[in-house]
């Protein structure tokens, strides 16, 4: 159940997304070198067959990426990323009925993929490379907007903050004033926190543990920690262990009103959600 404070329909291009409920978004890295999956889906037809499991699975988005942006990932071209991502976004909209969010930072692909059939622009950078505010603007669709500094080959260089959440809060709601200036409304905009993302393990858990009050922002929260190193420093576990501890934060994601959870083991946390959903629902 989520923490609803808007209104329940976000129109996602051809297809609308209820925020009443929780959804799971399954994570296509179609990159080489992601810190999770890197190089298993980065060719069309397993990529395509991976999306299907996870729609499946009980996924209602499926968040495509070109770029890794792990920590210390190197960029690629604005070419080489829609050279990844277009066939991708083409392949699903004509195969799947799902929302397809387009993980990517880059006006160009912004564009492009818009075009193609995506329903949902997630950008770790927050519209701010050149260019990109005015490409989402013009594709009407939602975004995503989440907190970083700096980019992600220096992201982990020693962040400071004087509280977190407040200040994780300031920078979202001076994007959400920017988009307003190019005639992105706040109706079409999500939040993520930015998990993992310029921020050590103390940064993390604090700011997971008073997430609620991201909600005076007025706006839903997309939650993506799936997999994520503040797992595995807390449970001192290697990437490939970390499902307990992802499936904990999910819940706990949840519980917290969180309305979209991205993920890479989408049928175990869509039954989290479904068991959560059932206790919240009953009289």
């Amino acid at each position: 159940m989520t923490s609803q404070q808007y209104p329940a329909r976000l129109p996602c291009g051809n297809r609308v997304l209820d925020l009443s409920r929780t959804h799971v978004m399954g994570i296509l890295n179609v990159t080489p070198d992601s810190f999770s999956d890197g190089g298993r889906f980065n060719q069309q037809d397993a990529a395509l067959r991976h999306a299907e499991a996870m729609v499946a699975a009980g996924a209602t988005l499926i968040d495509i990426g070109g770029e890794s942006t792990r920590p210390g990932a190197r960029a690629v071209s604005a070419l080489e990323e829609l050279e990844r991502v277009a066939p991708m976004v083409e392949a699903i909209n004509r195969e799947l009925d799902v929302v397809i969010s387009v993980d990517t930072s880059t006006p160009a692909v912004i564009r492009e993929s818009a075009r193609l059939g995506a329903g949902l622009i997630n950008d770790v950078r927050s519209l701010t490379r050149d260019g990109a505010l005015d490409a989402a603007a013009a594709t009407g669709l939602p975004v995503c907007l989440m907190h970083m500094r700096g980019e992600p080959g220096d992201m982990q260089n020693n962040p400071h903050y004087d509280d977190v959440t407040a200040e994780v809060a300031s920078y979202l709601e001076q994007r959400m004033a920017a988009c307003a200036a190019v005639g992105i409304d706040a109706g079409r905009i999500i939040l993520d926190p930015g998990f993992g993302f310029a921020k050590t393990l103390a940064h993390n858990l604090s700011l997971f543990k008073h997430m609620e009050s991201l909600y005076r922002l007025g706006r839903p929260l997309l939650v993506g920690v799936s997999r994520k190193s503040m797992i595995g420093q807390t449970l001192d576990r290697p990437v490939e262990q970390r499902l307990y501890g992802s499936l904990a934060l999910a819940a706990l994601a949840m519980t917290k009103g969180a309305s979209i959870l991205r993920v890479h083991d989408v049928a175990e946390t869509a039954d989290i959600v479904r068991m959560i959903e059932a206790v919240q629902t009953a009289e």
